[in-house]
């Protein structure tokens, strides 16, 4: 049974600076990590942890340094995408020393699990916040989803190809969503599509596939469904998802934070065994 969790959009800035003047990533994300380790014994075990896009907010070697340094306290394998904030070029080059990270090109990947493969797929353009899928992508995703054999699939981006009703961050969707829908739609096996970069949990139908957008790790960009709202962010808790093969693919989502419990609900009806 393959458990993945998704870490999204940590925004990791310089060490004791704020994102957007306001929140810690570093601290949210060094949090999340813990909370990870923490919980593994009643959740796991995991086989990966896939993080969605926009490790850091502004694509520094510092930047993706600091992350390092938090994620890899993880009990956890781990690999990620790039997101509109990351630094491509950069990216590649503080994670040479890594078997997952392509050298040049598109940061594409692949990992085939007994029951599950998972494909990651690079959606990021340099000096723009919108996504947009490169043809070598695409063909990237083709031959990935060939070699799966109709067995569970999840595809990873970081731009979501889908309208959330969130005008600012809409409009930095996924470009050729249409391009990415007929190769999904035309899997003979189950998908699901997994995203980042709304720092919310939405789930909607996308072709014939499920799309799950992730929640951010240490903030949300804020719930406005009204045409001409600000685009702004709300200090909600930070939360990751965890999905598993059970059946078929299912997923958890699961905030961070130290919350009081667990408790029993009927301790003077457990069984002791």
């Amino acid at each position: 049974m393959t458990k993945i969790i998704q870490i999204s959009d940590p925004h990791i800035v310089a060490e004791g600076k704020l994102a957007y003047g306001q929140v810690d990533t570093s601290s949210a994300l060094k949090q999340c990590v813990a909370q990870i380790n923490k919980i593994l014994p009643e959740i796991g075990p995991v086989d990966l942890i896939i993080v969605t896009g926009d490790l850091t907010d502004f694509g520094t070697s510092d930047e993706y340094k600091l992350f390092r340094e938090i994620i890899e306290e993880l009990n956890i394998p781990y690999r990620a995408i790039p997101g509109n904030h990351d630094n491509k070029s950069v990216m590649q080059k503080c994670f040479e020393d890594t078997d997952w990270m392509p050298k040049i090109g598109p940061i594409n990947w692949e990992i085939d699990f007994r029951d599950l493969k998972v494909i990651a797929l690079d959606t990021s353009i340099i000096g723009t916040a919108h996504g947009n899928l490169e043809t070598a992508s695409l063909n990237f995703l083709k031959s990935a989803l060939n070699s799966a054999q109709e067995k569970p699939v999840i595809v990873a981006t970081h731009h979501p190809p889908v309208i959330t009703g969130i005008e600012k961050m809409d409009i930095q969707n996924l470009r050729n969503s249409d391009e990415l829908k007929e190769v999904l739609s035309a899997y003979k096996g189950e998908l699901k599509l997994i995203c980042g970069h709304l720092h919310r949990n939405i789930v909607t139908k996308f072709g014939n596939v499920i799309c799950q957008i992730a929640p951010g790790v240490s903030h949300a960009v804020t719930i406005d469904l009204r045409k001409g709202s600000p685009n702004c962010l709300t200090k909600e808790p930070g939360s990751f998802l965890l999905h598993e093969i059970r059946g078929g693919i299912l997923s958890h989502q699961i905030p961070v934070d130290d919350f009081d419990g667990p408790y029993l609900f009927y301790p003077e009806n457990e069984i002791v065994r």
